[in-house]
């Protein structure tokens, strides 16, 4: 009678143990699922447009850049050039020609993402948009700030562009990107739109 009341607790016990590690497990997934590094970089990117006076070190350029260049491209083409600016003169000229850089009389650097029509004449601006994009998320990831501001289509920016780079006329700036350490707290929108949401058919 003794053995079989020790079994029961045993058993009662075990039952136990497998319960609180299921259910352990299942929490456990859920929050990792919920602090997924992936989804809460890109949900914590938001737009900075002002910058502490501290460079931004050459190795992190270098990831933003790498991280540009893995960004799909349409028959693996890679229609795109960087263009890397830290002069001083250069930033000020853009701020001052761009309506929407004025930012960049305060950014420590930005990153001219241009298309190149000879390898792409269709495809560029969509390729250098998930290039641009990438960056965007990399500076969020490496505690920088940064922001998208628009040259194409607009033919007075990319002729102040191309002025001031002097790129080939077979490059198009798609966007220049000011990158810095953010200046004061910013904080992401929440975009999330269930109204922009549809399954199967459009339903509105």
């Amino acid at each position: 009678m003794k053995t079989k009341r020790t079994l029961q607790v045993l058993t009662a016990g075990c039952i136990a143990l497998i319960s609180l590690f299921a259910c352990t497990f299942r929490e456990g997934k859920k929050n990792k699922e919920a602090v997924n590094p992936v989804i809460a970089n890109i949900l914590q990117r938001k737009s900075v447009r002002q910058y502490r006076e501290r460079p931004v070190e050459k190795e992190k350029v270098e990831l933003l850049l790498r991280a540009g260049m893995a960004a799909p491209t349409g028959r693996d083409l890679r229609p795109w050039e960087f263009v890397v600016i830290r002069n001083r003169a250069v930033l000020d000229s853009l701020a001052a020609a761009l309506p929407y850089g004025k930012m960049l009389a305060r950014a420590p650097l930005a990153i001219a993402v241009c298309g190149d029509t000879a390898v792409s004449e269709k495809l560029w601006v969509e390729d250098c948009s998930m290039a641009a994009q990438n960056i965007l998320l990399a500076a969020e990831s490496l505690g920088l700030g940064a922001v998208f501001t628009a040259v194409y289509p607009y033919p007075e920016r990319e002729e102040a562009v191309n002025n001031a780079l002097r790129l080939p006329g077979r490059l198009v700036p798609l966007t220049l990107i000011p990158v810095g350490y953010a200046e004061g707290i910013h904080s992401p929108k929440n975009k999330f739109d269930p109204e922009k949401i549809h399954y199967e058919t459009y339903s509105r």
